[in-house]
């Protein structure tokens, strides 16, 4: 794990008086959170999920849309806000993709952006069926036909193509969708978060407001990004608008202490931020 650096050279940018840099995921469910942001003073980074946390970490970011999982093992980072990326049902673009039944799978593939959905789908096997298969990356750009694994994580704007057509694929879970339905709760995969040491008063506010203007014109943010992912107007709004959700309230802090429960149960989380599976996710909170 990165340690955070504070040396001349990598104070965050906000304690500089210069644009405040803050990294979010480059994938479709992003638009909504970051559709307000310009003009704001705000320099907006993308990256995969999987790396935003170490940047944060580094002191490379001042704010970051890191993976849910990635508050647990990195003990300095805290919740800025209540604007995140989750679901309450199917989400579309968190798919497990089985070429075994569940219950035999002995690989498993994970889409190299992930970390989240990773522990996730682990969760769920090792849960559900007693299951700890091998685990092997899946790199950005390989496609499924490019792994034997039994089973095949994919995230992001290339789980929303029709990734099971061919029939080589018995079974396809909607992560989302399959832990909604087994705890009764909300899923989060991803929220805004800073380093303990930052002082941002006011950002998350700003973050808030962006997320507010972009739920208010998810219409031409779904005219806009359709076509550049292979989509209609209609599948990006219902997308946007139906699949995900972006406010953490009371459910969402109960499903985020759920996750993190599961995750230290099964030693999914580093040693550093296992505070014992009770601890509350106000821990975790600023």
């Amino acid at each position: 794990m990165i340690r955070p650096v504070f040396s001349s050279s990598s104070r965050t940018t906000a304690a500089r008086g210069v644009a405040l840099q803050v990294g979010a995921v480059q994938y479709l469910n992003t638009r909504p959170l970051v559709h307000g942001l310009a003009g704001t003073g705000v320099d907006v980074r993308y990256d995969l999920p999987s790396r935003l946390a170490d940047r944060l970490s580094a002191g490379l970011l001042d704010v970051a849309l890191i993976p849910s999982i990635e508050l647990f093992g990195h003990p300095g980072h805290r919740m800025l806000s209540d604007a995140c990326i989750g679901c309450r049902g199917p989400v579309m673009s968190v798919k497990l993709l089985f070429r075994t039944p569940p219950e035999r799978v002995a690989t498993l593939a994970i889409d190299e952006g992930s970390r989240t959905s990773g522990v996730l789908a682990r969760i769920l096997l090792a849960e559900r069926y007693g299951l700890r298969p091998r685990v092997e990356p899946l790199p950005i750009g390989a496609g499924c036909r490019e792994t034997r694994a039994d089973a095949v994580l994919l995230i992001g704007d290339r789980a929303l193509s029709d990734v099971v057509n061919g029939g080589a694929f018995q079974v396809v879970w909607d992560l989302g969708d399959e832990w909604c339905r087994w705890t009764g709760l909300p899923f989060v995969f991803a929220v805004w978060a800073t380093r303990r040491e930052a002082g941002l008063e006011g950002v998350a506010t700003r973050l808030e407001a962006a997320r507010d203007s972009g739920l208010a014109n998810l219409a031409a943010i779904a005219a806009a990004e359709a076509s550049p992912h292979g989509l209609t107007t209609s599948q990006c709004l219902t997308y946007l608008r139906d699949n995900l959700h972006y406010h953490l309230g009371p459910g969402e802090r109960e499903a985020l202490d759920a996750f993190r429960g599961h995750a230290v149960r099964l030693g999914l989380i580093p040693q550093a931020g296992r505070l014992g599976s009770a601890a509350s996710i106000s821990r975790f909170m600023r």
